[in-house]
């Protein structure tokens, strides 16, 4: 699979009752018209402190390439036929982070191929992205601090951690669809077994004083709101699971 530099996080707001029927629609009709484009549907989620919410996450080889894949995927016959039923579950789609990888590893790397999607039984796993705001400018500061401080203490109490991005700064090449824009962020997706293996890591987090004392104190100072915690499930189709 080539390697992207370009990811949206987006977040829809829906109307009570929209999520599955959304769900639906999208995994029957809009995964491959998209990834035969050269977009990546990378992940699929509920959110699961919030029923009127589906969160999924794309991915694009740079941002010309995004430009031209939403054209082409937005003025045409997909869209066209199902785009109504799919904007009738929503109150808006415009939550939307425009991000690039932070550090070396390739974002959500340990991602099925599409091709090996109907090969697994069941799609397991919860996931915890953690969004921080920042002050402008300061992604890189954070994200040193991150790698080299927390993601250590992180991984050692047992998260796996799928991707971390900051705030691509470029245009908005497809201004149809609106994003975020004006705003600097810091985003990590860590993925884990069960409930109760988040339960488990949180324990370890909090018996380790230099995390409680230190490590976390200095990254919520840096936030200029708490950081957002969304803890999500993969969807049947998603890529990224357990």
């Amino acid at each position: 699979m080539e390697s992207h530099s370009v990811f949206e996080l987006r977040r829809y707001r829906l109307l009570p009752g929209g999520r599955e029927p959304l769900i639906d629609l999208f995994d029957k009709e809009f995964v491959e018209p998209q990834e035969a484009l050269g977009m990546h549907v990378e992940a699929e989620f509920r959110d699961l402190d919030d029923p009127n919410a589906f969160v999924w996450v794309r991915s694009f080889r740079d941002m010309e390439a995004r430009t031209e894949a939403l054209q082409s995927f937005y003025s045409g016959p997909v869209w066209k036929k199902h785009g109504p039923d799919a904007n009738a579950t929503m109150v808006n789609s415009d939550n939307v982070l425009l991000l690039k990888p932070a550090g070396t590893t390739q974002p959500f790397a340990r991602n099925r191929q599409r091709k090996q999607e109907m090969q697994r039984l069941e799609t397991r796993g919860l996931v915890i992205a953690n969004t921080c705001s920042l002050a402008p400018a300061t992604e890189g500061d954070f994200a040193r601090f991150f790698f080299d401080h927390a993601l250590p203490i992180i991984q050692d109490a047992g998260a796996r951690v799928e991707a971390t991005f900051v705030t691509e700064q470029s245009p908005n090449g497809f201004r149809r669809l609106p994003v975020r824009e004006g705003e600097t962020v810091f985003v990590w997706f860590e993925c884990h077994e069960d409930e109760a293996g988040v339960a488990r890591y949180r324990e370890r987090l909090r018996q380790n004083t230099r995390w409680t004392d230190e490590i976390y104190p200095r990254m919520d100072r840096l936030c200029w709101r708490d950081i957002e915690v969304a803890r999500l499930t993969p969807t049947s189709r998603s890529l990224c699971a357990w």
